[in-house]
């Protein structure tokens, strides 16, 4: 009879044993699904969305371009100013360890046509990190436009492009600002925030926008 009674004891507890672990791993289950889904959703260069939204920062269209004056991967250093009476884009981004933002050059530099077009006359390209880490991957990925290091983030924090970013306000997102001959800012696009980040965006689609939401020309 004691036998049985410890047979059924060791049985009660072998079933409890095994309902804890189910409830754990379930619980374990509940914690990293909730995990996964409060984390960004990154929009591969491949995989650009046609109709993402943008958000326009400060200062925005009609307002001073801020000067600037940064060192570039030329080993030149190069001045908002010097290009005064010229339309220039200025695109600011993550930078390194951001494929999709290299990506982003590439493609902008491969629709110089369009751009022209557009009426833009030089792309100057911005963001954060030394020059010479800058300097070895556009090298590396074979890229000749003007690319400026911003490396303690001082242009991009007056431009306030560090707002926009899947890293908090430690690197830029992916921001793009037009700035007239008279130094007046034309157009700006601050593309993918959060909760639905964005490192690319097609360059029809930022040129469609630009046109749709240019100030003057």
């Amino acid at each position: 009879m004691r036998s049985s009674n410890a047979q059924k004891s060791k049985k009660k507890r072998w079933l409890l044993s095994i309902a804890g672990a189910a409830g754990a791993v379930a619980v374990l289950a509940a914690v990293f699904i909730a995990i996964i889904a409060t984390q960004p959703t990154i929009k591969a260069s491949s995989g650009a969305d046609p109709t993402t939204d943008y958000a326009v920062g400060s200062p925005g269209p009609g307002e001073e371009a801020p000067a600037f004056s940064l060192p570039s991967t030329t080993g030149l250093t190069v001045n908002l100013d010097d290009y005064r009476g010229q339309t220039v884009l200025l695109y600011f981004h993550e930078g390194l360890g951001c494929q999709p933002c290299w990506d982003q050059i590439r493609d902008l530099e491969e629709s110089q046509p369009q751009l022209k077009a557009a009426g833009i006359d030089q792309l100057l390209t911005i963001t954060s990190g030394p020059v010479n880490l800058i300097s070895q991957k556009m090298t590396d990925d074979k890229l000749n436009a003007i690319a400026l290091a911003d490396t303690k983030l001082d242009v991009s924090r007056t431009y306030e492009a560090n707002q926009y970013g899947m890293m908090g306000d430690s690197r830029n997102g992916h921001s793009f600002i037009l700035v007239g001959p008279d130094g007046r800012i034309q157009w700006r696009a601050d593309y993918g925030g959060s909760p639905n980040y964005t490192m690319y965006v097609a360059v029809d689609k930022i040129l469609s926008d630009l046109d749709g939401g240019r100030t003057s020309k």
